[in-house]
């Protein structure tokens, strides 16, 4: 009797441990964490420089459109098969600053908590770049 108790109290907590680490999954809205000291305290060398946004647009086409889409509603052909989806960057911008929007481009979403799915750039593009596509996102949505 007492080792049937035990299977059942054993086999009970495993099962409660499976359940909740599959709980969740893709609904999850994860939150923002504040990045890091050395990028919280960046500051945009490109801010409001009408060329910088043109210039940004262009390298967000080269490199966000797939996912993010041409809106940056987060509904791009290459977004429609990641979980989770990625993320709406129009209110990004709204919500967040330039600097956690540099530190998520340049590190990826893992660096920050976030999607694994969100690739880090900085090894794919310049700093000055990746602030630009920061000026271009800022500059079309806030």
């Amino acid at each position: 009797m007492r080792k049937t108790v035990w299977v059942a109290f054993v086999v009970l907590v495993m099962a409660t441990v499976l359940l909740s680490a599959c709980a969740g999954g893709g609904g999850e809205t994860k939150q923002r964490q504040d990045p890091p000291a050395d990028f919280a305290n960046a500051t945009n060398p490109f801010e409001g420089q009408a060329d910088a946004v043109t210039e940004g647009q262009q390298l967000y086409t080269t490199n966000c459109v797939g996912c993010h889409g041409d809106d940056a509603s987060g509904n791009g052909p290459a977004g429609a098969s990641l979980d989770p989806k990625p993320a709406n960057l129009q209110n990004t911008a709204k919500e967040t600053s330039p600097a956690y929007q540099h530190w998520i481009v340049s590190e990826g979403g893992v660096a920050a908590g976030m999607s694994a799915t969100m690739p880090a750039f900085k090894g794919a593009l310049s700093d000055d770049d990746i602030w630009k596509i920061v000026t271009y996102l800022d500059g079309t949505y806030k």
